[in-house]
């Protein structure tokens, strides 16, 4: 009988294999709920480092600045500039009487075009007629005194040949005689004068023009000025062909030269450009404006354009330097001076200092630092460096070239 029967219970050893079959399946519980919590770690961690790794790739991506990029334009072989300027009659001249009287009629009025040499007025000068019929009656005096002398110097010569009047007798006469021939010559000098002075009583126009004044009427007194202020009886203007005088900046001087076309615009002709041609400048810089004086002459043969009007000329100047044309955008100022940034073969931005020439606002002029062959960055970042690397995307055209520039 076994112990089984006689008892009815199991001993130790029936116990054993039963406490190793639950040890057993608690160990793999415990693998199972490792391997899971090593599945969960895993599957946590791996997306997170591959997250981090696109963040950090991504975060780089973004540090490379991405800009659009144009190429300079050229600037233009001629550039049109716009100045104020006053038209001027070619000749202008005052009018004034050379002689003492009274208007006695005048015979063009202001607006009146005359012909040189043309009569204006004529002015009474009963004095002056008076001393010009002294002056003549002086004048033929003096040559009866001269033929008197004449004669008397002619036979003091034959008397002397035979001693009958001294050497000294002969020499008196011949002194009388000198001295009356100067007294001749001296009365008609003075009639001569006189003529010239009773020719004044007629006023002529010195030049073809147009008469812009009249400052006299019939029966004014007319004094010459001798000693009191003389009064302008005529004021007459040549405006066949007239002169614009304009003050060009210095950084044109060198630029305008003789021949160059001015085209005038006028307030009162609209869409209408009347031409001119620069004739002569100052050849000097004035100090005081930094400008260089031009006049440019305009033809006016048909009397269309009048004396002292205002006008805007456009004068077209060729260009002294190679100019390259940016946007104002694409300037960088700093402590370092002005730059524009471009970029190089191996995307990396490289900063170049320039020189700018005129500012028309949208766009400006760059005469030194650059190159037509470089490529500039259209709006550049403040914090770029050189150096630096920078992505590229497809940037707009170049500016235009320039537009004309008003100095007014």
């Amino acid at each position: 009988m076994t112990h089984r029967e006689e008892g009815g219970q199991l001993s130790p050893e029936d116990h054993r294999p039963s406490a190793r079959r639950g040890h057993n399946r608690g160990l793999l519980g415990i693998v199972i709920a490792l391997l899971i919590i090593v599945l969960v770690v895993v599957a946590g961690i791996v997306p997170r480092k591959r997250a981090r790794a696109e963040l950090a790739n991504e975060t780089n991506e973004l540090a490379i600045p991405t800009v659009a990029v144009i190429h300079p334009t050229p600037g233009a072989l001629q550039t049109e500039i716009v100045l104020p300027g006053n038209l001027q009659a070619y000749s202008d001249s005052p009018i004034y009487a050379r002689t003492n009287g009274y208007l006695k009629k005048w015979y063009v009025d202001i607006g009146g075009r005359v012909k040189a040499s043309q009569l204006l007025a004529e002015i009474e000068t009963p004095e002056v007629d008076q001393q010009l019929d002294q002056a003549r009656a002086d004048l033929n005096t003096a040559r009866a005194n001269y033929r008197l002398a004449e004669i008397t110097r002619a036979r003091y010569a034959d008397l002397l040949k035979t001693d009958s009047v001294s050497k000294q007798d002969v020499d008196n006469a011949n002194g009388d005689f000198e001295a009356k021939r100067a007294m001749v010559a001296s009365a008609d000098s003075n009639v001569r004068r006189l003529q010239e002075l009773q020719a004044f009583e007629k006023v002529y126009a010195p030049f073809d023009g147009v008469i812009t004044a009249r400052n006299t009427d019939v029966g004014h007194l007319i004094d010459s000025g001798a000693g009191t202020p003389a009064t302008e009886l005529f004021h007459i203007a040549a405006i066949h062909t007239l002169r614009v005088y304009i003050n060009v900046p210095q950084d044109y001087s060198q630029s305008a030269r003789v021949g160059l076309t001015a085209d005038l615009e006028f307030q009162e002709f609209p869409g209408r450009r009347f031409q001119g041609k620069l004739v002569r400048t100052a050849e000097a810089i004035d100090v005081a404006s930094r400008t260089l004086l031009v006049e440019v002459d305009v033809d006016n043969r048909n009397g269309e354009l009048l004396p002292g009007a205002y006008a805007q000329v456009h004068l077209m100047v060729p260009a002294s330097l190679r100019t390259l044309v940016l946007p104002s955008g694409a300037l960088i100022f700093r402590s370092q001076g002005l730059q524009v940034a471009t970029v190089d073969r191996t995307n990396r931005a490289v900063l170049k200092r320039v020189t700018l020439g005129r500012d028309m606002g949208n766009t400006v002029e760059v005469v030194s630092g650059l190159s037509p062959d470089d490529v500039v960055i259209a709006n550049p970042p403040d914090s770029l460096i050189t150096g630096e690397e920078v992505r590229v995307v497809a940037g707009s055209q170049g500016p235009t070239n320039a537009p004309a520039t008003s100095l007014e």
